[in-house]
């Protein structure tokens, strides 16, 4: 009898559970210390949202070619690093899944970095899309403030047009969206200035795949670099092998520093937009 009441009981329990779930009843979830979304269950992230975790991160970073001593994903990598330490900075902030299919040159016939095998490219339209429709989806779970970080050049402009499309929209309603662009910029986070003070020069430090790339990567996801293969490279060099730069300079520790300063560049910019007016103002 006592272990047909049980069973009897755990029966019960368990459908009351399922229709409790079905008709949206009062499930809660201890609060979480993971800042990224897709870490979380749904009722997690709901408690989180009702308890001030209202600012949502969206990162994008991109499939592109760095040379031959670096992984496709380099941006992935930094990105999904950098931008959960923004949100831990920031306190009331959770982070979305990268982005990872963004514009990187002309398919047919290809151009910039789809020269090279490996890279994946979407148009500026698509990405805009995929941008706009994940703002939406945060909107619609209760995220009041939505950031979009960027980890690469041919992702800032459509970022801009599409937080000041849809802030000039939502903003009147208390939702905000902003595009970060001092995390990349390199006259705002100081990196460039950074390396120079350290003996660098234009020439070492290069635009792409060089010193700043190659250093980030070691210091996130280091089994990612070949530093057997880092040479330096620049003109010619960018277009035959996809470097620009001196990548054999690059160590972890100057990639910490470098990413420190991205992280602080973009902390520094969202307490500005933030402090400049209350959201529906």
């Amino acid at each position: 009898m006592k272990r047909l009441l049980a069973a009897f009981t755990g029966i019960v329990g368990g459908l009351a559970i399922a229709y409790g779930l079905a008709v949206g009843g009062p499930v809660t979830a201890p609060l979480s210390d993971r800042v990224e979304i897709e870490a979380l269950t749904w009722v997690e992230l709901r408690e989180l949202v009702r308890h001030g975790k209202s600012t949502a991160i969206v990162p994008t970073g991109g499939v592109e070619q760095n040379g031959p001593h670096m992984v496709l994903g380099k941006h992935n990598h930094v990105v999904r690093h950098t931008a959960a330490a923004v949100a831990r900075r920031l306190g009331d902030a959770l982070v979305a899944p990268v982005v990872a299919y963004v514009p990187e040159g002309d398919i047919e016939p290809p151009s910039g970095h789809m020269r090279f095998p490996g890279t994946l490219s979407v148009p500026e339209p698509v990405f805009e899309q995929i941008l706009e429709h994940t703002a939406r989806s945060l909107r619609a779970h209760g995220f009041r403030t939505v950031l979009f970080l960027g980890d690469s050049g041919g992702n800032q402009a459509a970022q801009m047009r599409v937080a000041e499309r849809l802030d000039a929209a939502w903003r009147h309603d208390g939702v905000r969206v902003f595009h970060i662009g001092d995390y990349y910029a390199p006259a705002a986070n100081g990196q460039i200035r950074w390396l120079e003070q350290r003996g660098e020069t234009r020439a070492t430090i290069g635009t792409h795949a060089g010193i700043r790339d190659t250093a980030e990567l070691l210091a996130v996801h280091p089994d990612g670099v070949h530093m057997d293969r880092a040479k330096p490279g620049g003109g010619y060099r960018l277009r035959d092998v996809g470097v620009n730069g001196d990548p054999s300079r690059a160590s972890a520790d100057i990639g910490r520093a470098l990413i420190d300063l991205k992280v602080d560049a973009a902390v520094r910019q969202i307490q500005v937009l933030m402090s400049a007016g209350p959201a529906g103002s």
